[in-house]
């Protein structure tokens, strides 16, 4: 029968892609409720549709009215024709009339198989959309099915994903039916279906990664705070762990490197600066500008912005190749950081704090002082504290009252030369 053979033929299509069957019979009984409104008129409500996905059948029903003499035979049967149906009807009594698909004739069922078809389509898109939409941030493994110039095409189960040159990293090659790892970066709805984008450039992808490797990330005993990539060169990753007891950068290393040089492989080789995380912003920059070490930093906070001071021959280390290490300092910080030369840098170790100018300091201590040779602040605190107290009138009190009006004096002159010194900078 016609019937069920459009069962049978919607249903391949519907296993194929993943249709339920449930879904499936809602679908045909909609589709042959449109062709009743074609033929009959869609102020028709007189019809009835089921259909048996187990029998393989397709039931159409009419409701009618018996009446003597029929003016709308869509909606109405004479009393002589339904009696040879049923003999104990009468006149206002409701008739059944089943009807067949093939009353439809063929056009009209091809169209609906054209419609259900695309319907199918249809779902299977907003299933596949939704399916994806939720695994945002998540990493997944498919299969390699075309390669382009400018993008690959990935196979994920009835997926096709889409992984562009951006999103790739520069060392990947990639060859048709091999596997390929990365993170759901965004699914957007197009009129062509879900565009899914795949990334391996993006830090979402570092982060899973770590995660994956790292027990101690997806327990929640370690928390990534902050990630910056070159893709497929050089990272850093900032990781915290509020249990004293935990190494966080122990752990993500792994014991022999071995968690962080999957990690490594997976990204082909790129360099991860793994930084202990400080709630201190001095320590954290510092720590972010490795392998450089940093013989002063100036903040600001408000803007943020930092410069960072280096020892001349340090300073390519701090910049790195073509701006890199900086540039991921300053993403994983927060702050805007600006190194210069400790050369290029002046003032700061060149001011110099003459005792006579400070006030609290007696003229009597200044003349015992002036004659042991100590002229400068400099001179007093670089002294011997054993060599001061010999002094008449020095002990230890007064020793620490005269240090603090100096530290004072030179903390002051910093503030003034940093600030001077930053607005060169910025200039």
């Amino acid at each position: 029968m016609i019937n069920k053979e459009i069962i049978e033929a919607f249903s391949v299509v519907a296993k194929e892609k993943n249709i339920d069957r449930t879904n499936l019979s809602t679908i045909i009984e909609d589709l042959f409720m449109t062709m009743i409104y074609k033929k009959y008129g869609e102020d028709r409500e007189n019809f009835s549709v089921i259909v048996n996905m187990e029998k393989g059948e397709i039931e159409i029903y009419q409701e009618k009215v018996v009446v003597k003499d029929v003016v709308d035979p869509v909606c109405e049967i004479s009393l002589e024709d339904a009696l040879k149906v049923e003999p104990d009807l009468e006149i206002d009594d409701p008739f059944i009339d089943i009807l067949s698909p093939e009353d439809f004739g063929r056009r009209l069922i091809n169209t609906a198989k054209q419609h259900l078809s695309q319907r199918i389509r249809d779902i299977e898109r907003e299933s596949i959309f939704d399916e994806f939409n939720k695994k945002v941030g998540e990493i997944v493994v498919g299969s390699v099915h075309q390669i382009q110039r400018d993008r690959i095409f990935v196979n994920l189960d009835q997926a096709e994903l889409l992984l562009p040159k951006s999103e790739q990293l520069p060392n990947d090659r990639y060859r048709r039916g091999e596997s390929v790892r990365g993170v759901i970066k965004s699914v957007e709805f197009t009129s062509k279906g879900p565009e899914i984008m795949l990334s391996r450039s993006d830090n979402m992808f570092l982060e899973r990664l770590f995660e994956m490797e790292i027990p101690e990330i997806e327990d929640g005993i370690i928390e990534i705070k902050a990630v910056s990539r070159s893709a497929g060169d050089r990272s850093k990753i900032v990781v915290y762990s509020s249990d004293q007891r935990i190494d966080a950068v122990g752990a993500c290393v792994g014991m022999r490197g071995s968690r962080i040089q999957s990690v490594v492989r997976e990204l082909n080789g790129e360099k991860i600066d793994i930084i202990n995380w400080s709630n201190q912003p001095e320590i954290l920059i510092s720590r972010a500008l490795a392998p450089a070490k940093p013989i002063n930093l100036y903040i600001d906070e408000e803007r943020p912005y930092v410069v960072a001071v280096f020892e001349d021959e340090e300073l390519p280390i701090a910049i790195g190749r073509n701006g890199q290490n900086i540039k991921l300092a300053s993403d994983v910080t927060g702050y805007t950081i600006d190194a210069v030369k400790k050369t290029d840098y002046e003032g700061i170790t060149t001011e110099v704090v003459y005792l006579d100018e400070l006030s609290g300091i007696t003229a009597t201590q200044l003349e015992i002082l002036s004659k042991n040779e100590i002229h400068t602040g400099d001179d007093f605190l670089d002294a011997e504290k054993s060599m001061l107290l010999e002094l008449k009138g020095f002990g230890e009190k007064t020793i620490e009252k005269i240090s603090a009006i100096i530290e004072e004096k030179i903390s002051s002159l910093e503030v003034e030369v940093a600030d001077t010194n930053l607005e060169q900078v910025e200039e």
